[in-house]
């Protein structure tokens, strides 16, 4: 009989981290958006030396949240504190489980004093539509799901375009489309500007650090919004380039946010086990994917909290939310931290190489500029036959002319270490269609600040980025 809930899942298979191990879903995807628009390459340098366009209209659920407690239910499904959280402001909610495991991100942004709006990946938005289904909090939920990943030539459309435009050469495209000089926008605030004959809100912003922001509105008006920017760039003379789905995730190797840890919801009871029961068989969490060298019986150790991640300076510790408990116990321990893993390019080059030796089974291949191969990465990182880390995402930056990954690390480890990392997976792979027979490869590593990029760890101010522990 077919499984109709996660926990159903679960206890078919028995072994959740095989089964996440073995997932066929496939290769993640960004949807919609072409891979390149010129190449990849040059793509990533324009966000470093003038300016690029990225379109987010289609890679992440937006989960609309109003009603007379809107706010209170967000305070207490968040760990965010909600006390200086004016109208036009954004914040980065994260929420956790009882146990104080992370299950995932969104950006989430005030319309009004009831009404909120939440964008990211899918694993927060299951939760907080959960929450509310559960719950006795007066609020109304509008989701509207991330694009298909292949559409197969259908028409998608999504309820808003969402656009950011950054890099130093930005601001004159925002005074060109904007009819005359934009107002002065603070980091994470929203003002409105005009986009051609178009009034649209704008969030301050930038995700490799460079100037930046997003806007947003109607769907209906997305090929208008997209050709006054390109008209505009063009105008006064910036070499704007759009970003393709290739490139676009790479961003945030050189900004330093981990984007898709593996959400902290396959274990516990009560809340938890409800969870499982409500998740589909086909979610996100049921489909998804681990991949990497690390290979543990028990799901937890692939779990992170918010001290990990950096996201502990903003707690809430005045409010009362799901988690606060489990994290009051957490927030004096040995956490791991945060860091850039800089990739040995002797190591890099021996790896691909292997591919070109006819007879022999090569090392995992590293596909550029993203070799993620699952839903979420874990990798080994080594010292003196220790695992003293775990490296989350990877990919490859032009710009900086080296592979890079986040992860976190054990609290002595200091930046300058140089570590191993087990690259590839053991006993010649899983059963993902995205791995192929292969065998593993060690790599040296160099543990380096977060952000990764100067321009990043400069401009980003007050903001989780920058917040090292290291």
């Amino acid at each position: 009989m077919a499984a109709s809930s996660l926990e159903s899942l679960i206890n078919q298979k028995g072994n959740v981290v095989e089964m996440l191990r073995n997932s066929k879903v496939g290769m993640y995807v960004y949807p919609v958006v072409a891979p390149e628009f010129t190449n990849w390459r040059d793509e990533q340098g324009a966000w470093r030396d003038t300016a690029v366009l990225f379109d987010q209209t289609h890679h992440m659920d937006e989960v609309i949240v109003e009603g007379p407690d809107a706010a209170a239910f967000l305070s207490h499904v968040g760990i965010n504190s909600f006390a200086n959280f004016d109208l036009n402001r954004a914040k980065h909610f994260v929420p956790v489980t009882p146990a104080g495991h992370v299950v995932g991100d969104m950006i989430i942004f005030r319309e009004r004093d009831d009404k909120f709006v939440l964008v990211g990946r899918a694993p927060t938005a299951n939760w907080v539509q959960f929450q509310q289904a559960i719950g006795t909090h007066k609020v109304r939920i509008h989701r509207d799901p991330r694009s298909p990943s292949r559409p197969d030539g259908k028409a998608v459309y999504r309820t808003h375009y969402r656009f950011q435009i950054q890099g130093p050469d930005a601001p004159k495209i925002f005074e060109k489309m904007n009819g005359g000089p934009v107002q002065d926008i603070k980091f994470f605030h929203v003002d409105w500007i005009n986009v051609g004959s178009k009034r649209v809100q704008a969030l301050r912003h930038g995700m490799a650090g460079a100037p930046g922001l997003e806007i947003w509105g109607p769907h209906a008006d997305l090929e208008y919004v997209r050709s006054v920017i390109l008209e505009s760039a063009e105008a006064v003379g910036v070499d704007l380039r759009q970003v393709g789905s290739r490139a676009y995730s790479t961003n945030t190797l050189e900004s330093g946010w981990i984007p898709s840890p593996l959400p902290g919801i396959y274990t516990g009871g009560g809340m938890m086990k409800e969870y499982r029961e409500w998740l589909g068989a086909d979610s996100y969490e049921a489909t998804g994917a681990i991949g990497g060298s690390f290979v543990s019986d028990n799901i937890e150790d692939y779990y992170v909290n918010p001290f990990e991640l950096g996201y502990d300076f903003y707690i809430g510790w005045k409010t009362d939310f799901i988690g606060k408990d489990a994290l009051l116990k957490m927030k004096d321990a040995k956490n791991r931290k945060k860091v850039t893993f800089e990739w040995n390019a002797e190591d890099v080059v021996n790896v691909i190489a292997s591919a070109f030796r006819p007879g022999e089974v090569p090392y995992k291949w590293i596909d550029f500029p993203q070799p993620n191969y699952a839903s979420t990465s874990a990798d080994m990182v080594m010292r003196d036959g220790k695992m003293v880390g775990m490296s989350m995402f990877n990919g490859y930056s032009y710009n900086e002319r080296c592979m890079l990954s986040l992860g976190v690390v054990d609290q002595d480890v200091q930046i300058g270490d140089v570590l191993t990392m087990t690259w590839g997976e053991p006993n010649g792979g899983t059963e993902k269609t995205s791995a192929e027979k292969h065998k593993q490869a060690e790599i040296r590593v160099r543990v380096s600040q977060t952000p990764y990029a100067a321009e990043a760890r400069e401009n980003y101010t007050d903001s989780w980025r920058t917040k090292s522990t290291v």
